[in-house]
């Protein structure tokens, strides 16, 4: 069969076409590109859990060597403490010998992540001389992320110390995001695509026709290396402006420019190193247009990525301006003196909200910016365009080894733009109530601290505005049996990466298993653990739940958990491919287990599937 076609050669591209090797389906990326990336750190993505183990899993490269995961989250009202919530350190960072400096110096992204456009304002070398702070100029700060609090008494001589009740345990056991530039977590996709056998990358190839047809879809590029393509399915992942959406007609309906952010990124030294902040209101008298909010975001080596919030309208935001804001925040934040501080980029982002019609159109579909826009509030585009790309992958692998399933084919659109959708009307709804300027709300008692609580669920990805979606409502839900047993992840939640025992005895965590096209069968036997697999796998209700893993209508491994949060002895869960539970089940129940995977699959296969797929290995 002929390979998938993917357009655009971004984070969510790659991240696809590696996601498809992975399942043994070939694909060739059209780059419209030379192949590499400008290095811009103003121009930097956040990754939350999900999403940052998809990459780690895909690249084989742990993120920590790119990126930078922060130590808490702090956010301030004028000069109250609003939140403090820090972050526990994830197991496999610890295992690092940098672990200090991994553990307390991570980092989250403002809104660069595909949500909108970045317009570049020239770079550090349009500010001459005045890219430098006060002092001596720029050193690397010799305060490492160690300190993940600050200095007590910094905070306090700058006035900005926290309150009694500021302190938040929200955060004990989440794991940190992960802060990178995006060109690094490109360069790591490139550089693991270079190894894949199924993978070919087009340099100069820009898409400027698209055929359909039954059997499968044709491409055509210009340029250097202008030529036909032929694939079976067509995926573009070619951004706002996508060639692929307007060549198939589908509108892109939205809101333009609902915020706009000046951006710097500088090496500095603050009083809080690590530590994410969001700071509203902020006291100290500003150039230019008042700025009512300003983020702070560290990345590696000393470097923080700040976003200064911009009042409605299209005023122009001059070198002088914005040097003059930077000077005016890093004296806010040290007592009023502006530490020394180097200035390696600057930008304006525009965030919009958007939402193509389709998101599919017979071969062809769309994924990630070209499907969606959105990053008001925190929320962050790329992590939803890297799970489109994850939930299309096994099912067009699927589809491409065994034939096409509409109903299974249908879902991507079903599941992916409902979440994305809810996304952008929870950031909507939230919007007039956080930007109307004050009004009688803002005298209501406890309306800044759930301000606050909403600004903090969008930037941490927790509640409507941020946390993952789940697909509840699927088309690929099964009906619901007497065998269900609830459990603390619902049906359609991403399940909880808890360590399991695969078939080969060896101890390793459930999120490991998943992107390889095939289903996963959780056993909850507690003492498995303790005892080597020889001892169990033979014993009780193991030999049957295995015959009915084996009678299965799709490949599916058997694993094997001590526990599962909420999940009683002798447990199934069903998890798909990109990790999303499908059911859990009391003890074993071939029939019902059958019936749920035969419906996450789309159903049974038709014939006109069967046919094709016999004709195309013929």
């Amino acid at each position: 069969m002929d390979p998938v076609i993917i357009v655009g050669a971004g984070p969510v591209g790659l991240t696809l076409a590696l996601a498809l090797a992975r399942q043994e389906v070939p694909c060739v990326v059209l780059d419209e590109g030379p192949g590499k990336d400008e290095q811009r750190l103003a121009r930097t993505v956040v990754l939350r859990e999900d999403t940052a183990a998809l990459v780690e899993r895909l690249t084989g490269l742990p993120l920590t060597d790119a990126g930078f995961r922060w130590a808490g989250w702090r956010s301030m009202r004028r000069k109250q403490v609003m939140r403090e919530i820090d972050f526990a350190a994830r197991a496999s960072d610890t295992d690092s010998p940098d672990f200090e400096a991994d553990a307390h110096g991570p980092g989250s992204a403002a809104h660069g992540a595909g949500g909108g456009t970045h317009g570049a304002m020239g770079g550090p070398q349009a500010f001459g001389d005045g890219a430098h702070g006060s002092g001596s100029g720029a050193q690397r700060s010799g305060r490492s992320a160690r300190d993940p609090k600050g200095s007590a008494q910094s905070l306090k001589s700058a006035g900005l110390g926290p309150t009694a009740d500021a302190q938040d345990s929200e955060g004990a056991d989440a794991p940190a995001p992960m802060h990178l530039a995006q060109h690094a977590l490109t360069g790591a996709l490139r550089e693991a695509i270079i190894h894949e056998r199924l993978i070919k990358v087009a340099v100069g190839s820009r898409l400027d026709s698209i055929e359909q047809e039954p059997s499968g879809v044709t491409a055509h590029t210009r340029g250097p290396n202008g030529t036909w393509w032929r694939g079976s399915y067509l995926v573009g992942c070619d951004g706002p402006r996508s060639t692929v959406r307007k060549l198939q007609d589908i509108r892109f309906p939205g809101r333009t420019a609902v915020e706009r952010y000046a951006v710097a990124a500088l090496r500095t030294e603050l009083p809080w190193p690590g530590r994410a902040l969001l700071h509203r209101m902020p006291p100290w008298r500003t150039s230019g247009p008042a700025s009512g909010e300003v983020t702070a975001r560290p990345l590696a080596d000393d470097v923080w990525r700040l976003d200064w919030l911009l009042p409605p309208g299209k005023d122009l935001v001059t070198p002088d301006l914005l040097v003059a804001r930077i000077r005016e925040t890093l004296a806010g934040w040290n007592a009023g003196s502006t530490p020394p501080y180097e200035l390696l980029d600057t930008g304006v982002h525009t965030v919009h909200h958007r939402l193509a019609r389709r998101w599919r159109a017979g071969r062809v579909f769309l994924a990630g910016d070209a499907a969606h826009l959105l990053g008001a509030l925190g929320t962050q585009g790329l992590d939803e365009g890297l799970r489109d790309a994850d939930n299309l992958a096994w099912k067009l692998a699927l589809a491409w080894h065994h034939g096409p399933h509409e109903a299974l084919l249908d879902s991507y659109q079903a599941e992916r733009r409902a979440v994305v959708a809810a996304r952008l009307r929870a950031a909507d709804q939230a919007l007039p109530l956080l930007r109307s300027g004050g009004g009688l709300r803002s005298y209501v008692p406890g309306s800044a601290r759930g301000h606050d609580a909403l600004l903090t669920d969008g930037h941490l990805g927790r509640g409507p505005l941020g946390a993952p979606g789940a697909y509840a409502d699927s088309p690929l839900a099964p009906a619901h049996t007497e065998s269900e047993t609830p459990v603390d992840t619902a049906p359609g939640a991403p399940v909880v990466d808890v360590r399991v025992t695969a078939e080969d005895g060896s101890f390793v965590q459930l999120r490991e298993r998943l992107g390889r096209g095939v289903l996963l069968v959780v056993l909850i036997a507690p003492g498995t653990g303790v005892w080597a697999r020889k001892h169990w796998v033979t014993a009780g209700i193991m030999p049957r739940l295995a015959a009915a893993v084996t009678a299965l209508p799709q490949r599916a491994e058997l694993l094997v958990a001590e526990s599962y949060p909420g999940a009683a002895a002798h447990t199934v869960l069903l998890v798909r491919p990109d990790g999303h539970l499908v059911t859990a089940l009391s003890g074993v129940r071939p029939a019902d287990l059958y019936a749920a995977a035969e419906t996450t699959l789309g159903g049974p296969a038709t014939a006109e599937a069967e046919a094709e797929t016999a004709a195309s290995t013929t």
